[in-house]
């Protein structure tokens, strides 16, 4: 079998080769040499040599020590007995990866990133190796050289083999120094790709699209596929995704094309490009969209899904056409910044614990409140995943499905074929749902379907596209939903933005000015050092990094039930607002000045901010003013 693999077993107590080449009684020796992996004549598993007994020969652990991994072992049947040792504490891992290369004849080595190859090192995907365990380290001659911490799965070597075409020689190395390895090797990528910036815009240099022809796809599509063109977008794409960018923008000018990225809610110039290249690279990213390369006159929407860092990351692209040409707006859709805990999402306690037990109840509706960019789809899915989807069937309607999510079941709107929220509600309704997750309700079918499904036992959590908690049952008024079916079905509105964190590398005390003073004192904040940051490379000299969220929530009680039935307009919301003691965005946004974690500057830029008579509010314009509801 060993002879399959290319490469030796080796009995480190005996001093022998289990396996040979030269010897003429090869299959004997390795029958004996194998016969430790598995044995089926064996009944009682207490006759096989496993980890634990080279640990007990080794003098690591005393016989009372292996009876009792023996115990816990037989109990536990399904378990690994090394991780019974290391939850034990009997052995540190070197001392178990020493012991399993001694168990199935391999050497044992610990490795560091300067002795891999970094050639070597990119003939297997670092997905597989991530997953597999085993990484390549060395060419020598037509063998190569890998280090794995699961010498016994001899299958994975084979399919190592099989992948490079070259015989294999392995030896086992701690779990820690594959990782370890891999992620040097990514950061290496990373700024490998920060370097070679410069190359590949010397490359573009060459590339250009005349589009004089009536048509001329053909020559966009060969432009679009040569090598520039594609390091160039895989660059832009790539740096986004690095540098945090929830979107990009590719803008054609009169002389230039423009490229800038959306990070924490504020665009920031990336880079000019000669205008000469915007026609490639807006074709590769058509391609890479399964868009049509030869239409520029009417707008286009598609969307690409890519592996960074061994992240699946999904762009939504939109095309729209401009008077120099067409831009592009690449939205980066993360899902490792998707699933958060309500706890992480920036609530204060009291919000998170009233938020959560709306999210428990068994029917109504639930909205969440905010204008494009403010965080409502995170808080939708973290409200899902605080659900049991085992025991619940929860369903999505959405444009466009923005995450996947397991436990959940995921309808994509697809207005083209008549496929809208209407009639996915609709059919829904029909597949017995327990909790319906609706994009965003829009129209007034979408909303009379929303508020049928709440009164008939079934809880609906969607979005709203209004300025605050209070206004969001005025919009449903005007959308055309009758008072009292809002106020028989409307459980709860959060409404939600994001404000920018202080930088933590360039965070200082500093004066507040003079016209934020008076508002201050107005406000009644009472806090002895206020902060902001002064500006850094980590901050692009914004002295910002990272969002979080600040929140108001409206729990809809008998008052505002009455008030609904009465009179729903946006003033008598919000004054009944005020007067229940509900915390407003701004003064969420208040309680994050005090904890030190953003400015009063960045807070007003997103809220409005109402005193505290119920009667007046307060509007941050060029400068403080008062003004009348």
């Amino acid at each position: 079998m060993a002879r399959l693999f290319g490469f030796r077993l080796k009995d480190k107590q005996a001093g022998k080769n289990l396996i040979s080449d030269d010897s003429d009684n090869g299959c004997e020796e390795e029958i004996s040499g194998l016969s430790q992996l598995y044995c089926p004549q064996q009944d009682s598993a207490t006759n096989i040599r496993d980890v634990a007994d080279v640990l007990s020969e080794m003098g690591k652990i005393t016989d009372a020590q292996l009876s009792k991994v023996r115990g816990i072992h037989k109990e536990r049947a399904n378990c690994d007995i090394c991780q019974i040792i290391a939850e034990l504490k009997l052995a540190d891992k070197v001392e178990i990866s020493t012991a399993q290369a001694s168990l199935y004849g391999f050497e044992f080595r610990q490795v560091e990133p300067e002795q891999v190859d970094r050639e070597a090192f990119s003939k297997l995907d670092p997905d597989y190796i991530k997953s597999n365990r085993i990484m390549p380290i060395a060419v020598r001659d037509n063998n190569l050289i890998v280090a794995t911490s699961r010498p016994a799965d001899l299958f994975v070597i084979e399919d190592v083999k099989s992948q490079t075409q070259m015989n294999v020689e392995a030896f086992v190395c701690p779990d820690e120094d594959i990782d370890k390895i891999c992620s040097t090797f990514e950061t290496f990528e990373d700024k490998k790709s920060d370097y070679n910036l410069d190359d590949i815009m010397g490359d573009m240099a060459d590339v250009e699209v005349v589009q004089d022809k009536q048509d001329d796809s053909e020559d966009l599509e060969q432009m679009a596929g040569q090598s520039p063109v594609i390091k160039f977008v895989n660059y832009l794409i790539s740096n986004a995704v690095r540098e945090g960018a929830s979107d990009i923008h590719i803008e054609p000018k009169e002389k230039i094309m423009k490229t800038r990225y959306r990070i924490d809610g504020v665009l920031f110039e990336m880079m000019e490009s000669p205008l000469k290249m915007h026609p490639a690279i807006i074709s590769r990213i058509k391609i890479m969209a399964n868009l049509d390369i030869s239409e520029r006159r009417l707008p286009q929407d598609g969307k690409i899904k890519v592996n960074i860092g061994g992240r699946g990351i999904d762009l939504r692209v939109s095309t729209l056409p401009m008077n120099h040409g067409e831009k592009v707006v690449i939205r980066v859709l993360d899902s490792k910044s998707i699933m958060r805990g309500l706890e992480q999402l920036g609530m204060e306690p009291d919000v998170t614990a009233s938020f959560g037990e709306q999210v428990a109840l068994p029917h109504g509706i639930l909205l969440v409140t905010g204008p494009t960019g403010s965080g409502k789809s995170t808080t939708l899915y973290s409200a899902l995943c605080q659900m049991d989807g085992d025991k619940l069937n929860i369903s999505t309607v959405e444009d466009p499905v923005e995450y996947e999510l397991d436990f959940c079941n995921q309808v994509q709107i697809s207005e083209k074929i008549g496929l809208d929220f209407a009639s996915s509600l609709r059919s829904l309704l029909r597949q017995d749902p327990d909790v319906i997750m609706i994009g965003e309700i829009r129209d007034n079918e979408t909303a009379r379907i929303s508020v049928q499904a709440a009164l008939t036992g079934h809880l609906v959590l969607s979005t709203l596209h209004t300025n605050d908690a209070a206004s969001s049952i005025t919009r449903l008024v005007d959308i055309g939903i009758d008072s009292y079916l809002i106020a028989a079905s409307l459980n709860a509105v959060l409404a939600q933005r994001l404000v920018r964190k202080i930088c933590t590398k360039c965070k200082k005390t500093y004066r507040v000015p003079e016209k934020m003073r008076e508002y201050i004192k107005r406000a009644g904040i009472k806090v002895k050092k206020f902060y902001h940051g002064g500006g850094c490379d980590d901050c692009r000299g914004s002295g910002y990094v990272g969002r979080v969220g600040i929140y108001e929530l409206l729990v809809i009680d008998d008052a505002f039930r009455e008030m609904i039935n009465k009179d729903s307009s946006v003033n008598n919301m919000r004054r009944l607002f005020h007067k229940s003691k509900h915390q407003s965005l701004f003064d969420d946004g208040l309680m994050k000045v005090k904890q030190g974690l953003t400015t009063i500057e960045e807070v007003l830029r997103v809220t409005e901010v109402y005193g505290k008579n119920e009667n007046e509010v307060f509007v941050e314009n060029d400068e403080l003013k008062k003004t009348e509801v």
